[in-house]
């Protein structure tokens, strides 16, 4: 009697073992993974030592990287900020959501105030984050998620703000695209109320992030870190330089830095220690937010993305860094216009360190999300992009998707207004100032120096009916001839360019190397600090 006793007890220890193991693991499942999205401004595929810069440090952002999937082809949606930003939270083409030039840019007539003589009037855009749009963020809210937004918003003015379009708290997003006030407190952000003097901008974002996954560990969140950096106007410490500068030495200083594109400069060497200051100082608020993950005990439970909106700034603005061997940087039609770092750690897939060549978007970004997070996708709102989950367990994307982008209008970095669409591995521009286009197979001239569409006419008709008719299709925004157009004085401008701004350039990044470099006494705030 006692015996059968002892086997009834142990059995029923069994199972009451195996119904908390099984609740165990349906609370696993059950709980939903927290998703941080960190997005930098301005940096280019190659600004990342895991990525191939053999003068930036990045450990922390490599480690994303490392414990992740990297898509050695991944593209931002647009070659400037506002679009691609609005690509990410809409899951639609820019010229599909109307937002095509960086918000605040000159369109029409206005143009001509910049005295370019350009021939075309840049074509008119939405100016605010459509309200009809659901973004990622409200589909993440819908779901029971909270929401945080810190950084650049760049999406519209009042109205128009991170919390108009989902996001339940805003740290710093208005409709600003770079740090009023600069890198150091005080700034001038309304979103941001300054606390200490000399307080570093890239950190405090990463600090408001980390505040908010340490205060929401035990809910799920969707976590929008946007940097400001590195957009310019380019600062760092007098630490920092000094650190880039002699490394820089260390290298070899090339005798040029530069060399002329069709319109501007562009940079051929990454050797500014003031960029690389800031690139370094965006590393370091990285692993704050990693940091906060890991003490919160939430790494295995958090999707992690990282990326860019636009290419590196090798031209115009700062004319900070180099996309080489891509052609071009920020604003240009070319690869280093709109090629970006593309990471995506899903912990709980252990695919760590792996890479995928398949073309994607910014635009994929949000079904992806949705899909990892187990929430119902929206395909009439996220029209432009795909789940990239099958990628990320290990399936090979058997489908084929042609990628556009349009962009009607002239920016301050060189580029020209045009439309690109890429299919498999041919790329076609089409120019908007005189019909001409030209044809590149990306996989045997990643740096678009050869234009192949003479051997290949086929191929270009097909693309070019291809792009057109898509772009009928959404409505797109075109560019309109400039009845004022001046030959004369585009010329004389472009000799200008040539015999003026070439050779600044070159002064320019010989002073931020020289030893005695010193912006200011304060080096931009960053000296004037209080307890």
């Amino acid at each position: 009697m006692k015996h059968s006793k002892l086997i009834g007890l142990v059995i029923f220890t069994l199972v009451l073992l195996s119904c908390r193991e099984n609740n165990k693991r349906v609370e696993e499942v059950e709980k939903k993974p927290n998703i941080v999205f960190i997005l930098v401004d301005d940096l280019g595929l190659h600004d990342l030592s895991i990525t191939g810069s053999k003068f930036y440090e990045t450990p922390n952002v490599d480690r994303i990287a490392e414990e992740g999937m990297v898509f050695e082809q991944g593209y931002a949606a647009s070659r400037v900020c506002s679009p691609s930003r609005a690509s990410i939270m809409t899951g639609k083409f820019t010229a599909r959501h109307g937002i095509t030039d960086w918000i605040g840019a000159a369109s029409g007539t206005a143009w001509r105030k910049h005295n370019r003589h350009d021939k075309l009037l840049p074509a008119e855009y939405v100016h605010n984050l459509p309200e009809n749009d659901v973004t990622i963020a409200e589909a993440m809210k819908a779901a029971g998620y909270k929401t945080f937004f810190a950084g650049k918003w760049h999406l519209g003015g009042e109205g128009s703000y991170p919390e108009d379009h989902g996001f339940e708290i805003n740290k710093g997003g208005w409709d600003k695209g770079s740090p009023m006030g600069g890198y150091f407190s005080p700034w001038d952000n309304p979103k941001l109320p300054n606390i200490v003097k000399g307080e570093n901008l890239t950190m405090r974002l990463g600090k408001e992030t980390a505040n908010f996954i340490k205060q929401h560990k035990d809910s799920a969140f969707f976590a929008f870190l946007s940097f400001y950096a590195v957009h310019g106007p380019i600062q760092t410490t007098s630490e920092k330089w000094q650190k880039y500068r002699d490394k820089a030495e260390d290298k070899g200083i090339a005798k040029d830095g530069y060399k002329m594109e069709r319109v501007l400069p562009v940079r051929q060497v990454q050797d500014n220690p003031i960029y690389a200051g800031l690139v370094e100082s965006m590393d370091d608020a990285v692993g704050v937010v990693l940091q906060a993950l890991k003490e919160a005990g939430l790494e295995e439970n958090t999707i992690v993305v990282f990326t860019s909106d636009n290419g590196g700034v090798a031209s115009g603005d700062a004319f900070s860094t180099s996309n080489l061997p891509l052609r071009g940087g920020k604003g240009y039609q070319w690869e280093g216009g709109i090629r970006e770092p593309y990471f995506i750690k899903v912990p709980w897939l252990k695919n760590g360190g792996s890479q995928s060549s398949f073309p994607v978007t910014g635009t994929d970004f949000y079904p992806t999300l949705l899909d990892l997070a187990n929430v119902n996708l929206l395909p009439e709102q996220h029209i432009d992009g795909i789940s990239l989950k099958p990628i990320l367990e290990g399936e090979k994307m058997d489908i084929q998707r042609p990628l556009f982008w349009h962009y009607p209008h002239y920016g301050n970095q060189g580029g020209n207004p045009s439309s690109i669409i890429r299919e498999n591995d041919w790329k076609l521009i089409h120019y908007w100032e005189d019909g001409r286009e030209e044809l590149y197979n990306l996989a045997s001239d990643a740096g678009e120096q050869s234009n192949v569409i003479t051997e290949n006419p086929e191929i270009a008709e097909k693309l070019s009916k291809k792009l057109v008719d898509w772009l009928e299709n959404v409505g797109a925004n075109m560019p309109t001839k400039d009845p004022e157009f001046d030959m004369k004085l585009a010329a004389k401008r472009h000799q200008n360019i040539v015999k003026e701004k070439l050779p600044a350039l070159e002064a320019e990044r010989m002073n931020f190397l020289s030893k005695d470099f010193e912006p200011n006494n304060d080096w931009w705030g960053s000296k004037i600090t209080q307890d």
